[in-house]
Parts: structure tokens; sequence; C-alpha cells
């Protein structure tokens, strides 16, 4: 672009666009592998790069010490989440691989196998089709300090990194009832979790190396690696109590590896508020407007200003606002897109209210073009709602409103004189709630990756909820 021609009008489809496709994460991406690989031939390496993929794919390491039960979580994500499952064991029996065979003559001779050899094997089985394809989860390891090290200089990089903590003297109990099926893997406990099936626990077998002192050995040695081990991930790093049951255990990992890291690409929000009458979207589309520099798009009030100014689309509105009826779809559309492509909302980002209010109209606001990359639903009982509309009352005389039970009247005299507006009347709320329920499913189905916050709240509560879900990545529902 001519610098001399600024300011520059940018088109709202170029940054829906780079947000929509990731390119400013995938030129990272591309980067990073460059300067990792440093390849002779960088424009045949890209290719084959952006053949692969597979940026998105999950690279988890889960640590945590012995009988922590970082295994069978890793398994269960191994399952969940379709990728393949590193261990020292599975690395140590695969065929055809030297560094294998080696490893396996060491480990039967001093039941440990080398941090060189180890992460050999490790870089070796990563670079297999189905690694490449489908992710990995490494159990266990890195070990040591030196192993963290060695897998971040062969380009060993882990998106996220789990570690299980509990006390030593869970551990230790929980680790004595521990026991194997040698025909699946699975690992069962003889109190939390004991199988159902009496086949199954038939051939149940204790695992070598469960005995109290050679736990409570372990553990010293887990604990005085891993202070040295977890400086290493910083910022892709999460600790989870594995004092617990399993699922929850399992689902907070789950829901911590479908989680992106805050990305460094710019962001400008597009933010969407859904709820019904009285929910609060006004005053929450005020304070993001207010703290973050947004544009404050209300849809009828934009309706209101156009019939106000006598513009060309205002003259068309002009007989449905005379007539009290609904405004078609279409000459919304035309008023929100023209408002929504004004320099200022590309630059500054826009909070919508009052539109969509149906499944239609979201189909409307996509095919114009303005997706939101932020849409939160404001989800208030009927109760709370008719007591926040039935109960507001207008001063005719100052214009001051106020509420009867949050902001009563100062005196007697002005209480007497206040008034109801007709479209807070108990059934007219009824009928425009029971008109949001029917829509609100198809929208919610519609906007997927869309935040439900409870609106019962203090104001100033779910604004921390809307600012904390526009501030950081939101979890990924579909994996």
């Amino acid at each position: 672009m001519d610098a001399t021609s600024a300011p520059h009008r940018i088109p709202p489809e170029m940054p829906l666009y780079g947000e929509t496709n990731h390119i400013f994460e995938m030129m990272q991406n591309m980067l990073e592998q460059l300067l990792i690989h440093q390849p002779r031939d960088p424009v045949t390496f890209m290719i084959d790069h952006l053949q692969r993929d597979n940026d998105n794919v999950p690279r988890i390491v889960i640590l945590g010490p012995p009988a922590s039960g970082k295994t069978s979580i890793a398994m269960w994500l191994r399952k969940h989440l379709n990728s393949t499952l590193l261990t020292v064991e599975d690395l140590i029996v695969k065929e055809y691989s030297p560094l294998a065979a080696a490893a396996r003559k060491h480990y039967q001779k001093m039941k440990s196998v080398p941090s060189t050899l180890l992460i050999g094997l490790v870089e070796e089985r990563l670079n297999d089709e189905d690694c490449v394809q489908r992710g990995w989860i490494l159990d266990g390891i890195p070990e040591t300090r030196e192993q963290a090290l060695m897998i971040q200089t062969r380009g060993i990089i882990p998106r996220h990194v789990i570690v299980l903590s509990a006390p030593d003297m869970v551990l230790i109990e929980r680790n004595l009832g521990k026991r194997v099926d040698p025909l699946t893997g699975e690992i069962y406990h003889t109190t939390f979790d004991w199988p159902p099936a009496s086949e199954v626990q038939g051939r149940l077998v204790e695992p070598p190396g469960i005995s109290e002192l050679e736990t409570a050995q372990k553990l010293l040695e887990y604990h005085r690696n891993i202070v040295r081990v977890l400086p290493s991930f910083p910022k892709v790093l999460k600790v989870i109590s594995a004092d617990q049951p399993c699922v929850d255990v399992f689902y907070q990992a789950l829901t911590y590896v479908q989680t992106s890291h805050r990305s460094n690409a710019p962001f400008t929000p597009r933010v969407l508020l859904c709820g019904s009458v009285g929910s609060g979207k006004s005053l929450q589309a005020a304070l993001l407007a207010q703290k973050y520099g947004l544009v404050n798009v209300c849809c009828g009030q934009l309706l209101k200003e156009a019939v106000a100014e006598n513009s060309r689309y205002g003259r068309d509105l002009q007989p449905f606002f005379e007539k009290e009826i609904a405004v078609p779809d279409s000459i919304v559309g035309k008023v929100l897109g023209q408002r929504l492509g004004r320099r200022d909302c590309t630059q500054k980002g826009w909070v919508l209210h009052g539109f969509p209010r149906d499944l239609d109209q979201a189909h409307l606001l996509d095919h114009l073009g303005y997706k939101p990359n932020r849409v939160f639903f404001l989800n208030v009982p009927l109760d709370s709602i008719i007591e926040r509309l039935t109960l507001r009352r207008t001063d005719p005389v100052t214009g001051e409103r106020y509420h009867l039970m949050y902001k009563p009247p100062p005196t007697l005299e002005i209480q007497a004189r206040l008034l109801q507006n007709p479209k807070d009347a108990e059934e007219r709320v009824q009928l425009k709630m029971d008109l949001f329920y029917r829509n609100s499913a198809e929208l919610e189905k519609f906007y997927r990756q869309a935040v439900a916050v409870n609106g019962d709240q203090d104001p100033y509560t779910v604004f921390e909820h809307l600012e904390s879900g526009i501030i950081h990545p939101l979890p990924n529902k579909v994996l």
C-alpha cells in the first residue's frame, strides 16, 4: 500500500480471512520450523510442511510421580483425541531400529535407558506417519532436566504440558493397590477401580516395584528431578491435582489440551451479545466499548438514528416506525451492514447487540460478511427478567428512571406520579421471553463456539466473565 495515501481503508474481508485461516499462526509455525531444521531448500521444506497440515494436532507431555495416574490419563486422552501414545516401554520394543535394539540391551542390564538413546528414540518415533498426522502424547518423558533440554534442541516442542500432583502418602497407598491386565495393558486398582468382569479380575497381576519402600525411593527421585524440568515449559504448563476422582482429572486435562494458547496475532474483537430483553446486553456492551474502545452497535438504536437523520434507509424505515410493525430483515441488514462497514468498526472492532434474534437473521449477518469472533449468551431466569422489567418506572416530570426494588424513588410524592412503560407490562415481557426461548436454541447451534454466561449476577461480575472470554482463547468444543 502507498504510505502517502493513509489512512488506508482495510476491507473487512481481509482481517476476517486472516483470522479464519490462522494466517499469522501459520507463518509463525513455518518460521519456527525453518529455524529449527535449517533446510538447504527452504521453499521445498515449506511446501512439504504445508502439505502435512499438522500444525493443530495434539502435542502433549504428561508428567507426574508414581501412582499419580498419568498413564491412565494419557491412555484416555489418546482414545479421545485419536493420537499416538508414546511410553519408554513402547519405544524400546520398536522393531527394525538400531536405537531401539541398543536401548533394549541397556534396559535389560540396567533397567533404565540413557537420555541420549531415549530422546533419539523419541525423535525417530515422532517422524513416523501416525505421529505426524495424528499428533502424540509423551507419557513420563522427559524425566530429567537433561532430557528436557535435549528434546528442545531437537525441535520437539509440546503445546501442552500437564503435571499431576498429589501428597506422597496418598501416592504410596494408591500404588500398593495397583494391578495390571497383561492382555490389554489396562491399569486397575483393588479399591478405586476394580473391573466388574470376573474374567478380567482373574488375570490381573501385581506389577513389580510397587512396595512402600520402592515407591518412596521413586518419589524422592521424582521430586529431585521435576523441579528442574518444569522451568523448561513455563508458558505451556498446567498442574492438576491427582488427589481427586480420575474422571475429574481427565476432564480437567482434556479441557486444557483443547484450549489454544494466546496468539501473538493482531486481534480485533467482533463481539456479539445475545440474550432476552432485560438480560443486560446494553449495559455490558457499554462497559466493553468503554474499556476496549469498541464501537457499540445497538441495532434498535441504529434504526432510530437512521429515521431521525432522514437518510436513504431512514426513509425506508419511516413507514414501519409509524405503524409500529417489525422492520423487514432485508432493510435492517442494509442499515447494519453500512454501519459495520465503516472504518472505525474495521479498525477498533465492535460489540453488537439486538441482532440477530433468530436463525434467519444470523444467516443474513453471516451472508453480509460480518462474522463475530466472540459470541456470548447472557442467560437470566424468567422470574428475574420479570422482576427487572415490570418494576421499572419513569418520572414524567424529570425523566428520571427508577426501579421499585433496586432504585426506589426518594419521596412519596415522586412515587405517586411514576409511570410504567407499556412495553414493561408483564404480559408483553412474557410474550417477548417466549419468542426468545423459541429462537435461542437455533442461535446457539448456529454459533457453535458461543459461551453461555450467567447474567443473573452483579453486572460487574458478568463483565469480568465477558472480559475473560475476549482476552483469552476459547476452548475448542470439537477437536
